[in-house]
C-alpha cells in the first residue's frame, strides 16, 4: 500500500531554534518519526509529537504567501467543504446557536460562506493573502488577514470558533488556543478539526504517513490536545474521528469496513473536538 501524502510547501533549508514542548514546557525530546530530509520528535513529559528545532515564526508565514495554496484550495473546494460539513455535524455543531462564527485559517472562505447564508454572522481569518481575497471577492466576506492574535478582536466578541487542518501548522499552538478564549464569550464553543498521531493510518505508515508533512509542526494526539484545550481553560464536550484507510491504499469493500470501524472505535485518521468555554472566569 502507498499511502498518498497531503500537499505541502517544498521542504527547504530554514532558520530554526529548539523551543520548549508547546503544551508541557520541558525541554526534553526523543525521536518520533523520519520523513526522509525532515522528522519529528516526541516530548518525553507528555508525548507531543513535533518538529524541534523548529522553523521561525517568519520562516512559516512566508510558506503561505504564495498562490500554491490559493490554486490547491479552489482545486479542492467543494470537496473539503463537504468534508467539514460531516465533522462538524458529528460533533454536534448544529446544536450550537446561529450567532456570531470565527473561522480560522478559513481559506477560500466556502464554510463562512455556507454559514453566512444560513444566518450566521460570520468573520474570518486566512495570511494568505490570495486565498482571503478570493473569499472577499466570490463571497463577500469579512476576512482577516493577519494572524489572530494581530487583529486584536475585543473579549467575548464570538459565540463559537472554529479551526480545520490549522493547529498543526502554527508554531504556537497554545498561543491561539487562550487567544481564542479571550475573544470567546463564557460558554462559547471551540471546533478543532487535526490528523490524529494516534490513528490507524499513523501506526500503519509512521514516517510515510499522508499527514507527516514539511508544514505540519505538530502532529497531535486526542490525549494531548485535550490536555492543551483543558490546560486554557476548555471543557472537552465531544471528541469524533474518521478516515479508516485513504483512497488508494485498499479495495472500496475493505476500505468502507475500515472507515466505518474507524468512526465508531476512534482510531480514524482525522480527529474534530468540541470543546467550551467556562461559563465564568476560572
Amino acid at each position: 500500500m502507498k499511502p498518498i501524502k497531503t500537499w505541502s510547501t517544498a521542504v527547504k533549508n530554514e532558520k530554526k531554534k529548539t523551543i520548549p514542548c508547546n503544551i508541557c514546557g520541558e525541554m526534553k525530546f526523543k525521536s518520533s518519526l523520519s520523513c526522509g530530509n525532515f522528522g519529528y520528535v516526541r516530548c518525553l513529559s507528555c508525548g507531543l509529537v513535533q518538529m524541534n528545532p523548529q522553523p521561525l515564526k517568519e520562516e512559516i508565514i512566508d510558506r503561505y504567501n504564495t498562490k500554491d495554496y490559493l490554486a490547491y484550495e479552489m482545486a479542492n473546494e467543494e470537496n473539503y467543504l463537504n468534508l467539514q460539513l460531516l465533522a462538524l455535524k458529528d460533533s454536534g455543531f448544529d446544536e450550537t446557536t446561529r450567532t456570531s462564527v470565527l473561522d480560522i485559517g478559513c481559506a477560500t472562505g466556502s464554510l463562512l460562506s455556507h454559514l453566512k447564508i444560513r444566518g450566521w454572522e460570520t468573520t474570518g481569518v486566512e495570511i494568505n493573502g490570495s486565498q482571503a481575497d478570493y473569499g472577499r471577492r466570490k463571497y463577500n466576506l469579512d476576512i482577516r488577514n493577519l494572524p489572530l492574535e494581530e487583529n486584536n478582536f475585543p473579549s467575548g466578541r464570538f459565540n463559537t470558533v472554529l479551526t480545520s487542518h490549522l493547529i498543526e501548522h502554527l508554531n504556537d499552538p497554545a498561543s491561539m488556543v487562550r487567544e481564542v478564549k479571550r475573544i470567546l464569550i463564557y460558554g462559547g464553543s471551540f471546533f478543532i478539526t487535526t490528523p490524529n498521531i494516534q490513528g490507524f493510518q499513523a501506526k500503519l505508515f509512521r514516517g510515510r504517513w499522508r499527514s507527516a508533512i514539511f508544514d505540519h509542526l505538530y502532529l497531535f494526539s486526542v490525549k494531548t490536545l485535550t490536555r492543551l484545550l483543558e490546560d486554557n481553560g476548555f471543557i472537552i464536550e465531544k471528541i469524533s474521528t474518521w478516515g479508516g484507510l485513504a483512497s488508494g491504499t485498499a479495495s472500496a469493500p475493505v476500505k468502507r469496513v475500515f472507515d466505518k470501524a474507524a468512526k465508531r472505535f476512534g482510531f480514524g485518521d482525522v480527529m474534530i473536538i468540541r470543546s467550551r468555554k467556562h461559563e465564568t472566569e476560572a
